[in-house]
């Protein structure tokens, strides 16, 4: 589960960031090298730590494998610099889908694509639980796409299985086939922590 790391402000660590300097220039000035080599350490590992988070951005922190939070918060802050970051975007983005030829429910071939609005929710699923979430999108939502098309027929003919006629097509369906997709791709993308804001068939 998605936990929130609160990092320290890096205008703070800015200022104890003087403390290398102070302490190497001090070394010279006695002619000790200790001081020299311990402010040139904590100087370097210091400067590693700065971390700058844009509106709308968040970093997911692992130390050595093991998760220790997410910055949702935007600014510049100071973390552990062992901490490796993985930068994930928090804004809506949008899927324009290449159409794709299929067969309707009773056999029709049709070129049908979608546009899905979509982000990330959840940044432990997304950084952790698929491989690579932007592509797990777009291979869900052509799996989607390709479902609900074989769900239903293309325009309102007789099914020829019970002779009844279908209402509900692919072609006048429209915002009851569009929330069917959405439904769809909001099951299927929920292990990887996105939250599906619109789609509609195009």
């Amino acid at each position: 589960m998605e936990k929130t790391f609160k990092p320290l402000s890096g205008y703070l660590m800015l200022f104890v960031l003087l403390v290398g300097p102070i302490a190497i220039a001090f070394g010279i000035l006695i002619k000790n090298p200790i001081p020299v080599i311990i402010g040139a350490l904590a100087f370097l590992l210091m400067v590693g730590g700065f971390n700058i988070v844009s509106p709308n951005g968040s970093a997911v922190l692992t130390l050595f494998g093991a998760y220790k939070g997410t910055i949702r918060d935007n600014g510049f802050f100071w973390v552990n610099p062992f901490f490796k970051r993985q930068k994930i975007s928090l804004r809506a983005r949008n899927l324009d889908t290449p159409l794709i030829k299929v067969n309707d429910s009773i056999g029709n071939p049709i070129k049908i694509g979608a546009v899905v609005v979509w982000k990330v929710k959840e940044t432990y699923k997304a950084a952790f639980d698929v491989d690579d979430y932007q592509n797990f999108v777009n291979i869900q939502s052509e799996g989607a796409i390709r479902k609900l098309a074989g769900a239903y027929p293309y325009d309102d003919l007789e099914d020829e299985h019970n002779g009844k006629a279908n209402h509900l097509t692919l072609r006048s369906g429209g915002v009851e086939i569009d929330e069917r997709l959405e439904e769809a791709l909001t099951r299927r993308l929920e292990i990887a922590g996105i939250e599906v804001i619109e789609a509609r068939i195009s």
